[in-house]
């Protein structure tokens, strides 16, 4: 990784971006992309044993970032724990969304349903082991 190519610039969305570890980047950045509408604007090339060390993807107006583990550099891969992923997408986009990343492959952790606080709120998990929710008002906003 030593080279010294300059990065495309790619706009951040957002104020606070997610930087996710995970264990196979750039299969993620695909699997997103048919889950949850994720559109890579960066990758950088994989190295000789097929990680990347950054991929910026945009996803419902915010962008995500992904990179591989790397143990021989000190950051060997963990499980993903004590955080969820939350999607906002609009009250009648969200079984759009819903639905999209159950057929990609996402598990349902808890169903999609009107929750105490009077929105709509479900919790999956993608096969990288990331828990996501979707949240959204009942009816039109």
């Amino acid at each position: 990784m030593t080279d010294q190519t300059p990065i495309p610039s790619a706009p951040v969305l957002g104020g606070l971006i997610a930087y996710l570890q995970v264990d196979g980047a750039l299969k993620a950045a695909e699997f997103f992309g048919k889950a949850f509408g994720a559109e890579t604007v960066y990758a950088y090339p994989p190295d000789e044993q097929g990680r990347t060390m950054h991929v910026h993807l945009h996803i419902n107006g915010s962008s995500l970032m992904l990179s591989d583990a790397f143990p021989d550099h000190g950051h060997p891969h963990q499980q993903p724990q004590g955080y969820t992923m939350q999607l906002l997408p609009g009250a009648d986009e969200i079984d759009t969304w819903w639905q999209r990343a159950v057929d990609a492959g996402c598990e349902v952790v808890m169903p999609l349903d009107v929750m105490f606080w009077g929105d709509r709120y479900g919790q999956l998990r993608d096969p990288f082991g990331i828990l996501w929710s979707m949240n959204a008002p009942v009816g039109k906003a």
